[in-house]
């Protein structure tokens, strides 16, 4: 019997374990990370308060993410499968004395068979866009959501305006980003996006837009859902 695929591209892989040194450094190549996460977090928050719930975080990195969620009072797992990343993540926690947070190198599909219906809250940000089959990530999320708990994501649409805005913008002009640290074709509509999630049972509750201001230099949410946008569902 073969082995099962493995829903990774392992050049998108080796590209965030060469940076995963310097996932914890703010001036870096992860610190659009840094400054959008107030507002991730503040948006899931406002939704699913954290306190006391058991979060999953999908394609955690090097834990900027799931780090504040621990310190949000939540029981935060994350999983990645650049094993770099991890250790940046682990290390981290330990060095600044993270509670109730733990990492594993699984994939979601791979947890989503060992461990379904476990988690309050099922994070998966800034991950869908650079994996080759989106919607099997968003069918292991929603199995691994417990019936009325919340899965978030976060993605970038696919249309002339975000392939100006976040690649040629972000990686080429105001080297927000490294260059090629996104595909086009990769990119998700929103329409997409809210297909894969209705198939695989999680119902749509919020749909918000994430901008970034060159002049002031300033992230913010808004209705505009053209470049980066986040989504919000719920499983019945």
């Amino acid at each position: 019997m073969s082995e099962p695929t493995l829903n990774a591209d392992p050049a998108e892989l080796a590209k965030f374990s060469e940076l995963a040194h310097r996932w914890w450094d703010t001036e870096s190549e992860f610190r659009p990370l840094h400054e959008i996460n107030p507002l991730r977090l503040g948006w899931i928050e406002s939704q699913a308060p954290l306190v006391g719930k058991r979060v999953l975080d999908v394609g955690c990195g090097g834990g900027i993410l799931a780090d504040s969620m621990a310190r949000k009072g939540a029981q935060v797992t994350g999983i990645d499968l650049s094993s770099k990343a991890l250790r940046v993540a682990q290390l981290h926690a330990l060095e600044a004395g993270t509670p109730n947070i733990g990492y594993r190198e699984i994939s979601a599909e791979a947890l989503a068979a060992e461990s379904p219906a476990t988690y309050d809250v099922v994070t998966c940000m800034e991950m869908l866009e650079h994996v080759p089959d989106p919607a099997s990530v968003v069918r292991a999320c929603a199995t691994l959501v417990r019936p009325g708990g919340w899965v978030f994501f976060s993605t970038i649409n696919r249309n002339a305006k975000s392939f100006l805005f976040a690649i040629v913008g972000a990686e080429y002009v105001l080297n927000l980003l490294p260059r090629g640290t996104h595909e086009y074709l990769k990119f998700l509509r929103p329409s997409e996006l809210a297909h894969a999630c209705r198939s695989a049972g999680l119902h749509l509750q919020q749909t918000r837009g994430m901008e970034y201001n060159p002049l002031t230099r300033r992230y913010g949410l808004s209705s505009d859902t053209s470049v980066n946008y986040l989504v919000a569902t719920r499983r019945n």
